[in-house]
């Protein structure tokens, strides 16, 4: 199968999209995507997206990739965030040493990766590398993932700035265990349980410093996608699907309008109220879409903000946009009446789906519009916002 052509992930996020709509109720029963919706997200191209091309992966953009995970996003929240993050756990996987990528890749470039981004654990340098035990929650997509990235701090590795070093470490999956922890309101098929590691020995090639995901230093690679520093990324793996997830709600709210009546016989599509209030929501997406994609312009190289600002409007935006969404979602979820309650109804799928994403730590408004605002107040010769 060829991937040439940076588009075809795009092309064929609509296939997925339809595939994970058909299995959402079987994810939402055994709390994790079918292995059809596995083989589509793999099938798509979203694990090789960021994969090195000397590993055969496609090094492709954040915009093509955002694109396709709006597509998937209509059909189900869970297979788009599971999509989303596989392709930006692999491209974690390119900040490893050259042996560590040859070994994560050396079946070819869709092995999926589950990353836990945050440190928990315990690891301690021994000889040829490292031990790790301890357990990472939330690890969404782990029970189909062939690695996982475990992320631990090293309280013996002193930085200049005295700050314990985190760094990430690959693990195969013979080497870990899973214990089924995720039983969310929302977001059930994304398989979010805890990684297990025992004493697991992890050898110097398979672990990186945080730091050089960061900062943006791949060690054999200078794709834009390998070289772009964390904070024009941001949260753009977790908003994204939220963007296809309202639209995907939208949808399904206005097929089923298009035939309710009220208790008065009286056409609901025909009311202002019902126009002005999917008027609205509709224009909430829309804003938070270009917020979004604005993000994943600047992260491929196409926008560039005003200079001081990089650092801190991406993450702002991203968080704004989620706002946007989850106001619409909202809007959408009252206005379907008592059948969109249904437990078999999509609309209270995307609705619960976005409210649980939306509490995401990285999609905080309080935590990244406090770093924006200190930034444009700080006075210290900075411009500001213009």
């Amino acid at each position: 199968m060829s991937y040439d052509n940076m588009s075809t992930i795009v092309a064929r996020a609509s296939q997925v999209a339809d595939i994970a709509a058909r299995h959402t109720e079987e994810a939402e029963a055994a709390r994790r995507l079918s292995p059809q919706v596995v083989h589509a997200v793999r099938d798509a191209g979203f694990a090789r997206h960021f994969v090195p091309v000397a590993h055969g992966g496609t090094a492709g953009g954040f915009t093509e990739l955002t694109s396709a995970v709006f597509v998937v996003g209509q059909g189900c929240t869970s297979a788009a965030w599971a999509a989303s993050l596989a392709a930006y756990a692999g491209r974690y996987a390119a900040f490893l040493p050259a042996e560590g990528q040859a070994e994560i890749w050396a079946d070819g470039p869709d092995a999926l990766v589950a990353a836990a981004l945050m440190p928990s654990g315990t690891a301690e340098r021994v000889a040829g590398g490292w031990r790790l035990s301890g357990e990472w929650k939330y690890i969404s997509g782990v029970h189909f993932a062939d690695w996982a990235l475990a992320c631990a701090a090293v309280p013996d590795e002193q930085p200049a700035d005295g700050r314990p070093e985190v760094r990430y470490f690959a693990v195969p999956k013979a080497d870990f265990t899973i214990t089924e922890s995720w039983f969310s309101v929302g977001m059930r098929g994304t398989g979010s349980d805890t990684v297990v590691l025992t004493d697991v020995h992890v050898p110097e090639h398979r672990t990186l410093a945080r730091s050089a995901v960061h900062a943006g230093r791949a060690p054999a690679s200078d794709a834009r996608c390998h070289i772009v520093p964390m904070y024009a990324v941001n949260s753009l793996p977790f908003a994204a699907p939220l963007v296809g997830a309202v639209r995907g709600a939208m949808r399904a709210w206005v097929e089923r309008t298009a035939s309710r009546v009220d208790r008065r016989g009286r056409a609901v599509r025909e009311m202002p109220s019902t126009q002005v209030s999917l008027a609205r929501s509709a224009a909430e997406v829309d804003a938070a879409e270009l917020l979004v994609r604005r993000t994943a312009a600047v992260a491929d190289g196409k926008e560039t903000p005003p200079e001081g600002e990089a650092a801190v409007r991406g993450a702002r935006d991203l968080a704004l946009a989620v706002e946007l969404l989850v106001s619409a979602v909202g809007r959408v979820f009252r206005t379907s009446g008592t059948s969109g309650q249904s437990a078999t109804d999509p609309v209270q799928r995307f609705w619960r789906d976005v409210n649980s994403a939306a509490s995401h730590v990285a999609l905080s408004f309080e935590s990244t519009g406090a770093a924006y605002g200190a930034w444009a107040l700080s006075g210290d010769g900075r411009t500001g916002p213009v």
